[in-house]
């Protein structure tokens, strides 16, 4: 399809698509689902490294996301008041034998993920030409 694109990361490869109502094939996950991805991947690995760290009884870690925009006017924690922004919503789901307090500390350390807080920073982006 037009919008479909073969992705190489290292040694594996992807497919990003659009999806059929934006005129894609809906042959590989939209980029807004790749960045998703990797969120809720870097979620899922920082708490099991925590919990294996701490020797926590952690049995899985399940991460939902959806994206979408909001009004700023509507976020009452973001320095943005004009105009629409990018809200991310996260539901962590945490399987073991946890007490509250376990729990609450990794959904704390949730936040922790590098891609999470690459999200949340000022970011640069430098476009070049490539030939």
């Amino acid at each position: 399809g037009r919008f479909t694109q073969a992705i190489a990361a290292g040694p594996h490869h992807l497919r990003a698509d659009e999806p059929e109502s934006y005129g894609g094939l809906d042959s590989g996950p939209s980029p807004y689902d790749l960045v998703l991805a990797g969120l809720g991947a870097c979620t899922s690995m920082t708490i099991r490294m925590y919990a294996e760290h701490k020797k926590l009884p952690l049995e899985k870690v399940r991460v939902t996301l959806t994206h979408g925009k909001i009004h700023a006017v509507d976020c009452e924690e973001c320095e943005t008041k004009e105009g629409k922004i990018d809200r991310i919503e996260r539901a962590i789901e945490i399987t073991g034998n946890l007490d509250d307090s376990q729990r609450q500390r990794m959904l704390a350390i949730a936040d922790r993920c590098p891609v999470h807080r690459t999200l949340e920073s000022e970011v640069q982006v430098v476009t070049t030409e490539s030939r």
